[in-house]
């Protein structure tokens, strides 16, 4: 595109009147006229070259830059191209290095595992050992109904644990240590003592005199002394004498505070020794199951027949009724401990937390 040249004014020839009429008078306009259009021609010309070149230059520049912009985008796109093969690369090692991480923290962590397994391999051995044997002497225990299996097992516990002494062992020596004082201020059952009272018992029944039962020994005895202070009697007087022993047997007043037992007949009396004897084995039976409340219930129903159907006032019920409340107060025990706070610790420490 070319520029486009101004065009010179036009210049009106007016000749302009004048005195002077010589002929160097008429030259001067003409060669101004002549020469004007094409000073402004030429002016033109150079700043049209001018605006051309200085437009060039511009357009050359502007080419540069774009060619620039250019390159640098091209650049700009490798170098993004690269960043994100770059990116790629970093996740991939990140990954793998994250990977390989986990795999250390594992094997560092089996490792500490191995580590502590070994170096506590004796606590936890020590820790199994006292539980079962505390375990093996509760057993022993609700089986003889005797705390001094459970007591010695704690005891010797305790004392492995002294010998140990280590620190992660010391809530169970606490714990162990709380058992033992229950233990100690806890009453148990003496079963052997008791069995051998209810088996004393059994076989006292049948020596045991009924309420309504008269004392046919002692009136014998009574005929005998009879018939031997008098020896010189003559003999109507002495079979006088044994006739009213026999009389004096025949009416017998005394006081029966239950009806039932003036009315047993000696058969009766035989069947009540008996069911006395069932009543009692029922109460052995009671307290080699551990079922305490069912012998103290058997053991006071015999104390009731005793005192209702057998005569109070002999000297062999008296020592029944006293062997049965003996009985009963014994048989009155509280539970077996438990050792719930030693296990637990045991537990505890077994776990390794």
């Amino acid at each position: 595109m070319s520029p486009e040249i101004p065009q010179a004014p036009a210049v009106e020839n007016t000749a302009t009147p004048s005195t002077n009429k010589s002929p160097a008078g008429q030259l001067g306009p003409w060669r101004w006229s002549l020469w004007a259009p094409l000073l402004l021609a030429l002016s033109a010309v150079l700043v049209s070259g001018f605006l051309w070149e200085k437009l060039s230059r511009i357009q050359g520049q502007l080419a540069r830059q774009s060619a620039d912009a250019s390159q640098q985008s091209m650049e700009a796109k490798a170098w993004a191209k690269q960043a994100q093969e770059t990116v790629k690369d970093s996740a991939a090692r990140l990954a793998l290095l994250e990977t390989r991480m986990g795999e250390a923290a594992l094997q560092r962590s089996q490792l500490e595992e191995l580590i502590q397994s070994l170096s506590r391999s004796r606590d936890e051995n020590l820790v199994l050992d006292i539980e079962s044997s505390l375990r093996l002497a509760l057993q022993q225990a609700q089986l003889t109904s005797s705390l001094e299996p459970l007591l010695a097992t704690l005891k010797t516990a305790q004392n492995r644990l002294q010998r140990a002494s280590n620190p992660r062992l010391l809530s169970v020596q606490r714990a162990i240590e709380r058992d033992v004082e229950a233990v100690k201020s806890a009453q148990s059952t003496d079963l052997p003592g008791l069995l051998l009272q209810l088996d004393e018992l059994v076989a006292l029944a049948d020596e045991l005199p009924l309420a309504n039962e008269m004392s046919r020994p002692n009136q014998v005895a009574k005929t005998a002394d009879a018939g031997r202070a008098a020896p010189d009697a003559s003999w109507w007087h002495i079979a006088l004498e044994r006739v009213m022993l026999e009389a004096r047997g025949l009416l017998r007043v005394s006081r029966i505070d239950a009806p039932e037992a003036a009315l047993l007949s000696p058969e009766q009396g035989f069947f009540l020794r008996e069911n006395l004897k069932l009543k009692l084995l029922n109460a052995r039976i009671g307290l080699l199951a551990r079922q305490n409340e069912s012998a103290r219930s058997d053991m006071a129903s015999a104390a009731a027949a005793v005192r209702k159907y057998f005569d109070t006032h002999a000297r062999k019920t008296q020592q029944a009724l006293q062997l049965l409340q003996q009985a009963q107060s014994l048989s009155k025990s509280s539970p077996l401990p438990r050792l719930d706070g030693s296990l637990a610790a045991l537990a505890t420490a077994a776990s390794g937390k």
